[in-house]
C-alpha cells in the first residue's frame, strides 16, 4: 500500500496536536510495511522524518541540511515559507503578515507603521490553493493507490490530486471550524472543510463527539465516516531532570498545556485557579502554550489579583514539553469544544493525573479521569483541591489512567486507517 498524505505540519514544526498525530499516525503506518509520501509545506530535519518520504510543494532546490548523507535517503527536504498555520483564523494571519512585513522593514532600516488593512482572509484562500496546485505537480511523479488528507488546509490539495489521477480520497478531521470558532464560523474555512468531507471517499474522525458534528453540521452520511481514536507515543524520558526554577519545592504545580485560544477555554482555567488558591495557597499555575488570547490571559490572572501564582511558559515542544510534565502535579484541559485531545494522553503518559472537560473526545475513551463541564468553574476548582489535598485519589488517577493509555497505541490507529484505505479502494473500483 502507498499512500500520497497531505498535512500542514509535521514535529519539530508544529502549532498543536495535529503534528503530533501525524508522526506517530505515520510511524505505526510505517511499521506496518506501508509506503507514505508526505507532503509538508515547510522544511523538516530529518532527525524527526527517520520513517516517512517528505517533500514539499514548492519549485526551489532542496535547502542544506548540516546531516549525513546517508539519512537523508527516504527524505527530500524542499521549503516554502508559509505564514499560515492548522489553527490560523483571517485576524491571526493578518497579525502574522503585518508582522512579517514590520520585520522586514527594521531589517531594511526603515520606520513607520505599516499602512494597509488588506482583507487577509482571501489570502489564506490563495495560500492554500497554491499548496494544491504544486501538490498536483508532485503527485505526477509519484506512485500511490490512495490520498490522505488531513485538515481543512490541505481539503483543496486531495480534492484536486484526487480528479487529476482518479485515486480514492480520504480525509481525517482533527478539528473543526465549529471547534475552533463556535458558532461564529469563518464561511470561507466552512465551505472548505464541507467540500472536502463531500468529495472524500472516506471520512475519518478522531472521536464520536467529532464524527456526530461532521453528520449533523455538514451533512455528511454517517455510511462514510469512522473513528479513529489518537494514540500516545510513549514516553522514553522518565529519569529526565528538571533544571532550577522560580518554584518552590513545596508548591504544587497545576498544568494547562495547550493552544492558549478560545477553544481551549483558558479563562476557566484562570478563574478556577482564583477559587482553588483561595482554599489552597502553596500552589502554582502554569499555562504553557501560545495563541491569540495570551495578552488577555495575562492580563486576567492580573485582574483576578494571582498573577504572582501564574506562570505562563510560552509555547513548548520536544524536551522542554516532557520537563514541564515531570514538574506537574495535576494536568487541567478545561476545553469548550476538543475533538479529542492528546496532550492528556501525554500527561497521563508521564504519571500526572488529568481533570478534562466532558465537551472533549478523549473523555470517550479514558475512564479514570476527573471529568467536568467546560464551564463550571466551582466543579472544576473543586476537583483540583480534591487531588492536591487528598493524595490518594492523586494515587489512583495516576496509577489506572497510566494503565488506560497503554492501551491508545498508534499502531491500533494505523490498522484501523490501513482498513479504511482498503475500504476506500474497493468503493472507488480500484
Amino acid at each position: 500500500m502507498k499512500v500520497f498524505m497531505l498535512g500542514w505540519e509535521f514535529p519539530p514544526f508544529i502549532s498543536g496536536g495535529l503534528g503530533t498525530a501525524c508522526y506517530g499516525l505515520t510511524k505505526a503506518l510505517d511499521q506496518m510495511g506501508v509506503q507514505i509520501t508526505f507532503v509538508l509545506p515547510t522544511a523538516v530535519q530529518s532527525k524527526y522524518a527517520t520513517h516517512v518520504k517528505l517533500v514539499s510543494p514548492t519549485m526551489q532546490q532542496p535547502i542544506n541540511t548540516p546531516v549525513k548523507v546517508h539519512q537523508l535517503k527516504n527524505v527530500v527536504f524542499r521549503t516554502i515559507n508559509s505564514p499560515l498555520q492548522p489553527y490560523s483564523t483571517a485576524d491571526s494571519y493578518q497579525r502574522k503578515i503585518e508582522e512579517s512585513i514590520s520585520k522586514m522593514q527594521a531589517s531594511h532600516g526603515k520606520t513607520g507603521k505599516f499602512v494597509g488593512t488588506l482583507d487577509y482572509s482571501g489570502d489564506m484562500y490563495t495560500e492554500v490553493q497554491r499548496y494544491a496546485d504544486l501538490a498536483i505537480r508532485l503527485a505526477a511523479n509519484e506512485q500511490f493507490d490512495v490520498i490522505h488528507a488531513h485538515d481543512w488546509m490541505t481539503y483543496p490539495a486531495g480534492v484536486a490530486v484526487a480528479r487529476a489521477t482518479g485515486k480514492p480520497l480520504v480525509v481525517h478531521v482533527h478539528s473543526t471550524e465549529f471547534d475552533r470558532s463556535g458558532e461564529h464560523v469563518n464561511q470561507m474555512i466552512y465551505d472548505i472543510e464541507r467540500m472536502g468531507m463531500h468529495a472524500a471517499d472516506r471520512v475519518i474522525a478522531v472521536s464520536y463527539l467529532t464524527r456526530s458534528i461532521v453528520i449533523s453540521r455538514y451533512g455528511i452520511s454517517g455510511d462514510k465516516v469512522e473513528v479513529v481514536y489518537n494514540g500516545v507515543e510513549r514516553n522514553g524520558n522518565s529519569n529526565l531532570l528538571v533544571g532550577n526554577t522560580t518554584i518552590k519545592k513545596d508548591e504544587k504545580i497545576v498544568l494547562f498545556l495547550g493552544r492558549i485560544t478560545m477553544q481551549k477555554g483558558p479563562d476557566y482555567f484562570l478563574r478556577a485557579a482564583k477559587k482553588v488558591l483561595e482554599k489552597v495557597d502553596n500552589v502554582r499555575f502554569v499555562m504553557a502554550g501560545s495563541g491569540d488570547l495570551m495578552h488577555r490571559a495575562v492580563e486576567m490572572a492580573a485582574e483576578l489579583g494571582i498573577g504572582s501564582k501564574v506562570l505562563f511558559t510560552g509555547f513548548l515542544r520536544g524536551e522542554d514539553v516532557n520537563k514541564i510534565f515531570k514538574m506537574a502535579d495535576l494536568y487541567v484541559m478545561p476545553s469548550v469544544s476538543e475533538p479529542f485531545g492528546i496532550a492528556p494522553l501525554e500527561a497521563l503518559d508521564n504519571d500526572v493525573p488529568i481533570i478534562i472537560s466532558k465537551q472533549s473526545g478523549v473523555s470517550e475513551v479514558i475512564t479514570h479521569a476527573l471529568k467536568v463541564d467546560f464551564w463550571d468553574v466551582d466543579e472544576i476548582a473543586n476537583k483540583i483541591v480534591a487531588v492536591l489535598k487528598y493524595p490518594p485519589l492523586g494515587v489512583t488517577l495516576r496509577s489506572h489512567g497510566n494503565y488506560e493509555v497503554r492501551k491508545l497505541r498508534w499502531i491500533d490507529s494505523a490498522a484501523r486507517c490501513a482498513k479504511i484505505y482498503e475500504e476506500a479502494l474497493v468503493g472507488a473500483g480500484v
